[in-house]
């Protein structure tokens, strides 16, 4: 199942995050230790304010009010989010979706482009449409695709993006390791996001298959990724990656600091990969 719907324009609004740039290493090179928290310092990247739910226009805070009215409704009938109060929404949900955009634009206006408009993004296990809708309301130049294999959390989706009224989101019906080896998709994004969908190493290579050489890997990820990263080491190699940086992302959650991993696309990814479905999650990349 696929449904496209065209773009639409508002400015992109700037955030102010925490992190380090981390040089770009190459794959034979990497060095884990690098990750450590004690060897990462947060500088400001950005003049402006930061990106939260008050720095929105009023039409996309009335968007995402209904978002969240829709999320909760549904919730009723369907594990969408252990989540069951507005403001956790906000909190846990929506302010964590946010505070990605500003190191994703530092890391891609510094390697991938000179521009930050009309990029093609794809949100990989969107399941609720997090972080996906958040990032389609708040940067509606954007392409974004919505990549979910169950149905009934299409069938959300279809809804909420109908009652948004968003005009930049597809939904795709499918599951990553077949959208990967399909051509109409493969390697065709600017941008892969993922968050709370699987471990760093399975993350790869559902991800990087989609993204374009040249094009960035975002997976959202809580205060402490060393560990995960780590062993993602191989699977970022073989996928044709390599880390980009690493930022500490100060988002408005209680839930406090989150880590932004950012691998970047240097080369295509093997043919044979993503393997069949199930094979990610065995444990060994080759």
């Amino acid at each position: 199942m696929l449904i496209s719907i065209s773009a639409q324009a508002y400015s992109l609004l700037s955030l102010r995050t925490f992190c380090k740039h981390i040089p770009l290493i190459r794959p034979s090179t990497l060095k884990l230790r690098h990750f450590s928290a004690a060897s990462i310092s947060r500088t400001s990247v950005s003049a402006a304010g930061p990106l939260n739910f008050e720095a929105l226009t009023s039409h996309q805070k009335h968007q995402v009010r209904l978002y969240i009215d829709s999320l909760l409704e549904w919730n009723q009938k369907m594990n969408l989010t252990a989540v069951k109060e507005e403001n956790e929404v906000m909190e846990r949900h929506v302010e964590d979706s946010l505070a990605i955009i500003e190191p994703v634009r530092d890391s891609y206006m510094l390697r991938c482009g000179d521009s930050f408009e009309n990029l093609s993004v794809v949100d990989v296990g969107s399941g609720a449409g997090l972080p996906g809708v958040i990032l389609a309301i708040a940067c509606p130049s954007w392409k974004v695709t919505l990549l979910e294999s169950l149905n009934k959390r299409c069938v959300f989706l279809e809804h909420v993006v109908g009652l948004i009224g968003l005009q930049n989101v597809q939904i795709v019906r499918d599951r990553a390791e077949t959208v990967g080896q399909n051509l109409d998709y493969r390697e065709n994004f600017d941008i892969a996001v993922a968050r709370a969908v699987a471990e760093m190493r399975v993350l790869a290579e559902y991800c990087l298959p989609l993204v374009r050489v040249g094009g960035l890997f975002v997976a959202a990820k809580g205060h402490d990724p060393q560990e995960e990263v780590a062993k993602a080491e191989k699977a970022i190699h073989l996928m044709g990656a390599s880390l980009l940086q690493t930022c500490f992302v100060e988002s408005h959650s209680k839930f406090g600091q989150r880590t932004a991993i950012i691998c970047l696309k240097d080369g295509p990814t093997p043919r044979k990969y993503p393997r069949a479905p199930g094979q990610a999650d065995l444990g060994r990349t080759a």
